[in-house]
């Protein structure tokens, strides 16, 4: 069987053979993904904290360990649930579970080691935030099967992503007001927008075996529909952001974003299928400048 884009092991493949099928199952060899968890997270904490705070480096450590394993824990449930659809498909036919590499058995035993190291970091928070994490778990479990249910698996994995910007502001203030819930539901929408990119890669797949996506519902309509996601979550971070009280300082970065995922909503116009597989590293690293405050305090 060729080569397929989930197969390619990059770095990995000069670690330790025993340990190779483990790195690609966490995805260690595709670090956007837990970017995409981990700003959430950082967005939340800065806006309450700012870096001059004593707890602000602290927890972005902890967020960042967190998003790390606990991204490689979905990551090897996802691909537990889905290993018979994995099969199916070009582009996941050779990840380890459905390659033969790895047990049921062998990946449930790491998604539990995984899952351990996130609840050592989630029980470093406060009572309300250890419960607020615990609640995350529904969602995370019940991805996976989204998509053989709706058209808009994205929605769910956006429900699930995108808990860490409730997390942030929980861990500093043991509690959610209104700047943190819009701000998880703005990224939400972001999540709509580039897991419907990436969910392009597999519509001829898809459409054979069953399963569902919102690339599938959306067809040529993709591109609009992006544009108008991106733009809900630019507006909803903006007055989350405003809200929560922030100064001006963080208004540059947000605004840079802003200009990014313009440009490249009107560049799907042309190329979503090729841009599928290209989009995630260049947005992940975009999106942390809506991070970038350097005007300290609010």
């Amino acid at each position: 069987m060729a080569k397929t884009p989930d197969s390619v092991v990059g770095w990995v493949g000069h670690m330790p053979r025993a340990a190779r099928p483990y790195l690609r199952l966490m995805r260690a060899d595709r670090p956007a993904g837990f970017w995409l968890l981990m700003w959430p997270c950082l967005w939340s904490v800065a806006f309450v904290l700012s870096p001059l705070d004593a707890d602000f480096w602290p927890l972005c450590a902890l967020f960042l360990v967190g998003s790390i394993v606990m991204r490689g824990a979905g990551c090897t449930w996802n691909d537990i649930v889905d290993r018979k659809l994995d099969s199916a498909v070009a582009r996941t036919a050779l990840r380890p579970i459905p390659a033969g590499e790895v047990r049921v058995w062998q990946a449930l035993l790491f998604a539990a080691f995984l899952s351990l190291i996130g609840l050592l970091v989630l029980l470093s928070f406060n009572r309300f935030a250890i419960w607020l994490g615990v609640l995350s778990l529904l969602p995370v479990s019940l991805y996976p099967f989204a998509k053989r249910i709706t058209y808009w698996p994205q929605a769910v994995l956006g429900l699930t992503f995108n808990w860490g910007a409730l997390m942030g502001w929980a861990a500093v203030t043991g509690s959610l007001s209104a700047a943190p819930l819009l701000l998880y539901a703005g990224c939400l929408f972001w999540t709509l927008g580039y897991d419907t990119i990436y969910a392009h890669q597999d519509t001829a797949d898809d459409a054979i075996i069953g399963v569902k996506s919102s690339a599938l519902r959306l067809g040529d309509r993709s591109p609009l529909a992006i544009a108008l996601f991106y733009a809900v979550f630019w507006g909803a971070t903006l007055i989350a952001g405003l809200i929560a009280g922030l100064g001006w300082g963080w208004l540059p970065g947000l605004m840079l974003l802003g200009l990014h995922l313009a440009g490249r909503s009107s560049a799907l116009i042309f190329t979503i299928r090729r841009a599928a597989s290209a989009f995630f590293g260049p947005i992940a690293w975009w999106v942390g400048l809506c991070f970038y405050r350097p005007w300290p305090g609010k």
